[in-house]
């Protein structure tokens, strides 16, 4: 795990404290804002002993459910 490493990831839980948690390898990656469920690229912020925080690479965009289909259903609308 590294600092800077971009990793496609399944969130799989909810912390504590509302934080997305992925995990490759039995290393845990703490990913604050995604929802359970997500799946997309994160980016490693920071690596500790027993677990890693990162963000999602490329802002928010799917970060839920029903914003990941409103942008995808606009897009279609558009002909992309």
């Amino acid at each position: 795990m590294e600092v800077g490493k971009e990793y496609d990831v399944t969130i799989s839980e909810i912390s504590r404290r509302g934080d997305g948690i992925a995990k490759i390898d039995g290393f845990v990656i703490f990913v604050a804002g995604a929802k359970q469920g997500w799946q997309g690229k994160i980016k490693v912020t920071q690596v500790a002993n027993r677990f890693a925080t990162g963000a999602v690479v490329g802002g928010a965009e799917g970060m839920s459910g029903s914003e990941g289909q409103a942008s995808t259903s606009e897009s279609e609308e558009q002909g992309m």
